[in-house]
């Protein structure tokens, strides 16, 4: 058993210096004349389209120019996987129709990133897969469409963790190559929404979209400096979205800031007659950003998840810092502790489920693919194993390739009395623990490290300066994934290496307001995000 070093009591004692990062070329190219869309939030990029100050036409051509300086060349951080051919087109049509008829709302000519399991019209949905690059859909998914209908631009589709699972290589695919951390080359961007969080946190949109299973919104937000939001399962749909398990399977926004996050979550949720899981989701949606409460940390009582410390001495800092911070601002602490399996939940919930699921709904969701393309799982393996996918410059991960292996071994347990008992019993189980909890504290939200250590080694680089005692240290993921509860990470601080880190605010179902409230709350308090030193501002 580790030792927890989670102390309320030393809390108080605790002053805790960050160090941050004293280049922001941002502040240092402050004054210059028109508009540079560096680092702005949708409220002032909106403002700006507005007032005449820039187009989306510009806005597009500005993103396109940082894509083009840092993502294949430079740093080459490698975000993304194929770039819109109609952007610019769609921009000078929303440009005529801001001055024609005015903007849409706050999105209106706004350009945004998509990870590429969601189908976008025109560009391939690959899930970072070399076996479906010919994929091409006949209708965006139903996140995208809500985007795209409230006048935001799709720019490009991202890179990700090859069909949504990492086997080690956090950021890697077959199509894609790897992403790597815009703070620390280094380093990784977690997975498997790795592409989206690299491109918002370098400036190449000013949003992004990601799918989250067992942590792969919250993971690459975590070590990005970004907020990302895992809203309650059937909040949002998956619709036009390559599936991994949609017994776990959401999808959710990353941005630069938790109002940013939290109008962009308001536009995507609702109901989709093409997912059964969000009939009731229009009952739920709010305007989450409207009533944003930069108080709500002064009367809030907060649990203290005390089971993911002790894996890396910086991470727990930052994580005492931001409760040190939460409790200046009057904030009621109270430590919680979870059952032994709530506290690794892969191997009794998460890793079973995906095993058994992945095969039949993938298999359904190439189905409904146009084209001559894959149509089953036998063949996307045999394409990833052709020699000219396996001879190519990026391979698919052999771990990976197994992990496919084995989910079409494990696809005939679909229902069986392993899979019913697990989806019938353990995960209620582990829902009711919860909001046991939750209720027996009168707690507005339990909180802890969003990854119990920084952004790890690259796969093919070592850092000899990254620490990890964890076993997994994306544990604490697992339980908003088995529960199907919320969870949003902001940033918390900045470890040694350069690489941010976030907490993360746990609730229970439908309680995105008050998860993002204090969540809010806590990001006016903290000021945490840095500007990534490898993707500064561009001389205009």
């Amino acid at each position: 058993m580790r030792k927890k070093l989670f102390n309320l009591n030393a809390l108080l004692a605790i002053v805790l210096v960050i160090s941050m990062f004293p280049w922001n070329q941002a502040n240092a190219e402050a004054g210059k004349t028109g508009f540079d869309p560096f680092e702005k939030s949708i409220e002032e990029i909106s403002t700006a389209l507005n007032n005449g100050q820039i187009t989306s036409e510009e806005l597009v051509e500005y993103y396109l120019k940082r894509i083009d300086a840092f993502d294949k060349q430079g740093p080459a951080i490698n975000s993304i996987i194929s770039i819109n051919e109609n952007a610019l087109k769609t921009a000078k049509a929303l440009d005529a129709e801001r001055k024609t008829q005015g903007p849409r709302g706050q999105l209106h000519g706004i350009p945004f990133v998509v990870k590429d399991n969601y189908d976008v019209v025109g560009m391939p949905t690959t899930a970072g897969s070399a076996a479906l690059k010919d994929i091409y859909p006949a209708k965006n998914a139903y996140t995208v469409q809500k985007l795209i209908d409230a006048g935001a631009i799709v720019i490009a589709k991202t890179n990700m963790s090859e069909l949504a699972a990492s086997f080690g290589r956090l950021g890697y695919s077959s199509m894609g190559g790897l992403t790597i951390n815009p703070y620390n080359l280094n380093r990784d961007a977690s997975g498997s929404s790795s592409g989206s969080a690299a491109a918002v946190a370098a400036n190449f949109a000013v949003f992004g979209l990601g799918t989250d299973t067992s942590g792969s919104v919250r993971g690459p937000a975590n070590v990005t400096g970004l907020v990302g939001i895992r809203p309650t399962l059937g909040l949002t749909s998956r619709g036009g979205v390559v599936p991994s398990s949609l017994s776990l399977d959401v999808t959710g926004p990353m941005a630069r800031s938790v109002k940013d996050a939290s109008i962009l979550l308001s536009t995507m949720a609702g109901t989709d007659s093409a997912d059964e899981a969000t009939k009731s989701a229009d009952k739920h949606v709010q305007d989450y950003a409207k009533t944003l409460n930069a108080s709500s940390l002064e009367t809030a009582r907060i649990g203290v998840a005390t089971d993911f410390f002790g894996d890396n001495e910086e991470i727990d800092a930052i994580t005492n810092q931001a409760i040190i911070t939460m409790l200046h601002k009057g904030t009621t602490v109270v430590p919680v502790s979870f059952s032994e399996q709530t506290k690794y939940l892969w191997t009794p919930v998460l890793g079973p489920v995906g095993d058994m699921e992945f095969k039949s709904q993938f298999e359904k969701y190439l189905s409904t693919v146009p084209g001559n393309g894959p149509k089953t799982l036998q063949e996307v393996i045999d394409i990833s194993e052709s020699p000219e996918v396996m001879n190519s410059d990026t391979p698919v991960n052999p771990a990976r390739l197994e992990g496919l292996k084995t989910t079409l071994a494990e696809a005939d347990k679909l229902y069986s009395k392993e899979y019913n008992n697990i989806v019938n019993k353990e995960i209620p189980k582990t829902r009711k623990e919860i909001e046991k909890i939750m209720k027996e504290n009168n707690l507005d939200a339990i909180v802890f490290p969003t990854m119990s250590c920084p952004a790890s080694n690259r796969f093919d680089k070592e850092d000899p300066t990254y620490v990890c005692n964890a076993y997994d240290t994306y544990a604490a993921s697992y339980v908003a994934s088995a529960t199907g509860f919320p969870e949003v990470t902001v940033p918390a601080g900045v470890v040694e290496a350069g690489v941010p880190a976030g907490i993360s605010f746990l609730g229970t179902a439908y309680s995105e307001q008050k998860l993002l409230d204090l969540a809010y709350s806590f990001e006016q308090a903290a000021h945490a995000r840095v500007v990534p030193v490898n993707t500064p501002q561009l001389t205009q």
